[in-house]
């Protein structure tokens, strides 16, 4: 069973382009599924390209954005330290 998912769009990689146990149960509640089709499927399904490569881009700022150590290990013990060391190196990220 899936999660509640409060989202009205949920997007995922090639993993998860299981007709049965992913995208139908997500189109019975109400959910657009962007999942790109694997290519040994014999009718690939249609999925928002565009929307998909936003999620590739988000993917690519987590990555840097665990390169910063604090960040990655979780050094601050409170979770307002631990935020601000997020904004700091998200700004930090974005402006170069």
């Amino acid at each position: 069973m899936l999660p509640d998912i409060l989202a009205d769009t949920v997007i995922a990689d090639k993993g998860y382009d299981a007709d049965q146990r992913v995208v139908e149960r997500l189109q019975t509640l109400g959910k657009t599924a962007v999942i790109p089709p694997r290519r040994n499927r014999h009718c690939p399904r249609d999925y928002d390209q565009h929307l998909y490569k936003a999620r590739h881009l988000i993917e690519n700022f987590f990555a840097k954005l665990k390169q910063y150590r604090g960040i990655a290990t979780r050094y601050d013990k409170r979770a307002h330290n631990f935020l601000g060391a997020i904004y700091l190196a998200a700004s930090v990220i974005w402006l170069n």
